[in-house]
């Protein structure tokens, strides 16, 4: 058994968002807390993105230049 302290605020929210979901305040906080342990435990990060990662297509060029564009900046700055 645990307990938690919730400022006004976000009580307030709890009450609403359980009422709006049709579930009592206890049955919402152990719904959130169980998708947020899965969410966190749940595979690497490179898990989480492989549906996403290499889905899009593009002519690129655009970040061809950045490494000399960065290294320009940083030398202005040592001047400085």
């Amino acid at each position: 058994m645990k307990s938690v302290r919730l400022d006004s605020a976000l009580e307030a929210k709890l009450e609403r968002a359980a009422r709006a979901a049709a579930m009592t305040q206890s049955e919402f906080i152990r719904d959130a807390l169980a998708r947020r342990c899965d969410e966190v435990l749940t595979g690497s990060l490179a898990d989480r993105l492989a549906p996403v990662v290499g889905i899009v297509h593009s002519a690129g060029g655009r970040a061809a230049r950045t490494g000399a564009a960065f290294r320009a900046l940083l030398a202005r700055r040592r001047k400085r």
